[in-house]
């Protein structure tokens, strides 16, 4: 997935700044604290870096898949876990089971010690078969003795083995208990540290946005005072327009009325009109006289 270079640059500036908080957190922090924001600062850098130069984010996924194996991780455990609990609740089942064994060994030597008391009785009541009776008792009491000890033996391993079982899930159920309770406090510190950034990324954007709102009321109202200002403007040019305008026609009506004054001083100065009438000199009478004579 790539980029544009506007983008890529306002994330690189922004995972800039998110890797000079972590460096702050770095010298404040715990130890493993300490560790996981130089793992996350190095993260960062890579991905800063990858963003100037390929405008992509590959190591991101990257990162987040490794995160995805943790918690696959993190689910195998508890699923050992959940089995380990459940084979702890199956043990005082095994345990009633050993118990039922016990039992049955103790009643296996109760009949023992009754055979004994019969065979007793009997070497008592017929010497003739004391013998025989010794011999059958020796081998029954062998073989009882040997049922007995195997018997014994068993129980005995599996007593061991439940023993061992028991420790194993109670070793495994304190290692699981720490784990978590360590896994418990690096969520709550990072839970209070991505609370605390976005409490400040929360404040930085009421900021931004009231300087926001400040500078729209200021350009509105420079905008209302400027259209206030052109409108004026507008009026005092519509004006002065029709001024010239006045001034163009009376310009030109008395331009008209000259030629026309000038024309019809012409006229009336080439037919004689008015004060510039030609006074015709008075002729002799001689000259009346050829006039008629010529007629």
């Amino acid at each position: 997935m790539y980029l544009s270079r506007a983008q890529s640059l306002r994330l690189a500036a922004a995972l800039e700044e998110c890797s000079d908080q972590l460096g702050i957190l770095e010298h404040t922090l715990t130890i493993q604290i300490h560790k996981k924001c130089t793992t996350d600062k190095a993260q960062v850098s890579k991905l800063q870096a990858e963003l100037e130069e390929k405008m992509s984010f590959s190591c991101l996924l990257q990162v987040v898949d490794g995160q995805d194996k943790e918690k696959n991780a993190e689910s195998s455990k508890r699923e050992a876990k959940r089995e380990m609990e459940k084979r702890r609740r199956t043990l005082p089942k095994q345990q009633g089971t050993l118990q039922e064994k016990v039992d049955q060994l103790k009643e296996l030597q109760t009949s023992y010690e009754e055979l004994n008391d019969k065979l007793h009785r009997l070497i008592n009541s017929n010497a003739a078969r004391k013998d025989l009776e010794d011999r059958c008792t020796a081998q029954q009491l062998q073989k009882t003795q040997n049922e007995m000890s195997e018997a014994e033996r068993r129980l005995e391993d599996k007593v061991v083995l439940l023993n061992d079982h028991f420790k194993l899930q109670e070793r495994v159920h304190e290692e699981a208990k720490i784990f978590l309770k360590k896994q418990n406090a690096e969520l709550q510190e990072q839970l209070r540290q991505w609370q605390q950034c976005t409490e400040q990324n929360m404040q930085e954007k009421e900021e931004h946005l009231t300087r926001t709102r400040y500078k729209r009321t200021t350009n509105l109202e420079t905008l209302t005072t400027m259209q206030k200002k052109y409108s004026e403007m507008e009026e005092v040019v519509k004006e002065e327009r029709e001024e010239e305008e006045r001034q163009r026609q009376l310009a030109l009506r008395n331009k008209a009325a000259l030629k026309v004054q000038s024309w019809w001083r012409g006229v009336m100065v080439r037919k004689g009109f008015g004060i510039y009438r030609k006074v015709e000199p008075k002729k002799s009478k001689k000259k009346e006289g050829k006039k008629k004579k010529k007629k």
